[in-house]
């Protein structure tokens, strides 16, 4: 049979090492995962290249004779695109279109992302978020795409597009305005369209806590196996592959745990290193499932040779958008790829985290001790606490009653002070009125 599929087109990736940076990957490591990134976007890779520096190059992020070697390799392999595995800035984008020529493209790490997002974006909402981080990446990149048409022919004075002293602005530089005013446009549509989303899914989330049905949120690092885990618990068919943001959407599962307890589980967008802040933020009605949570699943593939990294960066990311502070379990998974004596693994994990499983999702292993962990955290630990709450939260106080332990209460003319335990899942409710101690 005749394929009639277009072929792949060709990638050669460009890694840096850079003096004293703070990244968690060592530069093969991250250019592998750069691989993994272009072989989910549909792309072939048909080579590398890397290069130590004390800092980017102004002009081109690499050295100037690295341009020319890449500029060779290039050419030898017959790639149509070359993508780094950093973010560039559009000066960066510009100088290295002009060095490579109009046959190759330049892409960064973060476009490579945002390309992946796109293709895997099902509902509304995760469309509009991957647009706007789209617009907001190319607003400041778009002057490289305009700079041919910006060489206008000079008047009797010489200066380009100055005619009788009057500056004129020239087709190029009037398109890119255009452009720009028109993408600004969209963003501010789209900023407005993920707000009214996000507000109708805040009302939901109101009528769930409500009902007190805690929620649990799956976070992780991309392909670490969240939407096969949630699949396993809830007996549900998720899209789950073995590629990286395989899922981007969140999913929520109602799941019967030990005890005829109800749980909401949440899959949530899988982190990865060198996540832009901007990407981040663009998806932050998404990543407020994961910050209304009342507990996180922290999936991690014990499996993968850099799981200690990919750990770092998930946390790294979880501080950054103010989840660090709701009770986390670790959950190891892939237990079945495990090579080697799988009692030691258990036995070292034990060791460094008590309170982690090791599971795996795809065979079930482990899967009762980690709901039996989830019931204990949610509906059975007890964790102190001392708040001031203002009587207008009548609900919280009442809360405190009936599902906490109040060891003593202090009222006052506006407030109360109350201190006992209460169940982890409240925990996050009582954040902004803890207080250090007794009425003064």
């Amino acid at each position: 049979m005749i394929s009639t599929a277009a072929p792949k087109e060709r990638a050669f990736l460009v890694g840096a090492e850079i003096k004293d940076s703070d990244q968690l990957m060592d530069t093969a490591d991250s250019l592998e995962e750069l691989a993994l990134l272009a072989d989910t976007a549909g792309l072939e890779v048909v080579g590398e290249t890397s290069q130590k520096l004390d800092r980017p190059h102004a002009a081109t992020y690499v050295g100037t004779g690295k341009v020319e070697e890449i500029k060779a390799l290039a050419e030898e392999t017959l790639s149509d695109v070359i993508i780094f595995d950093d973010e560039l800035t559009p000066r960066h984008l510009r100088e290295l279109s002009k060095r490579f020529g109009e046959k190759v493209r330049v892409l960064d790490r973060t476009a490579l992302i945002l390309d992946i997002f796109a293709q895997h974006a099902s509902t509304k909402a995760g469309r509009l978020q991957v647009e706007l981080a789209q617009n907001e990446y190319r607003l400041p990149r778009l002057s490289h795409a305009w700079g041919h048409l910006g060489r206008q022919t000079g008047g009797a004075s010489g200066r380009s597009g100055s005619v009788g002293g009057v500056g004129l602005r020239g087709p190029g530089e009037t398109q890119l305005e255009v452009d720009k005013r028109e993408i600004r446009k969209r963003i501010t549509i789209l900023k407005r369209e993920i707000e009214e989303l996000s507000e109708h899914r805040k009302r939901y989330r109101v009528q769930r806590k409500r009902s007190r049905i805690p929620v649990i949120a799956l976070v992780g690092y991309t392909n670490a196996g969240k939407s096969t885990l949630l699949n396993k618990l809830s007996k549900s068919d998720v899209y789950a592959a073995d590629q990286l943001f395989a899922t981007l959407d969140p999913t929520t599962r109602r799941v019967v745990m030990p005890g005829e307890r109800v749980c909401l589980f949440t899959d949530t967008v899988g982190f990865i290193q060198k996540l832009p802040t901007d990407l981040v933020a663009a998806f932050k009605s998404t990543l407020e499932e994961i910050n209304e949570a009342d507990l996180l699943l922290h999936v991690i593939d014990v499996s993968h040779y850099n799981a200690g990294a990919q750990f770092e960066s998930v946390k790294q990311t979880l501080k950054e958008i103010h989840a660090d502070n709701i009770p986390t379990i670790n959950v190891f998974n892939k237990a079945d790829l495990i090579e080697g004596d799988i009692d030691e693994t258990r036995s070292l994990l034990a060791d460094t985290d008590p309170d982690a499983c090791l599971i795996s999702a795809k065979t079930g292993e482990g899967l009762d001790e980690l709901k039996d962990k989830i019931v204990e955290t949610l509906f059975e630990k007890m964790v102190p606490i001392r708040v001031r709450l203002p009587y207008s939260e009548g609900a919280l106080i009442a809360l405190f009653h009936d599902q906490g332990i109040v060891d003593f209460i202090e009222n006052g003319r506006s407030d109360v002070v109350m201190g006992g335990s209460i169940p982890t899942r409240y925990l996050m409710e009582y954040q902004t009125f803890e207080t250090n101690g007794r009425r003064e």
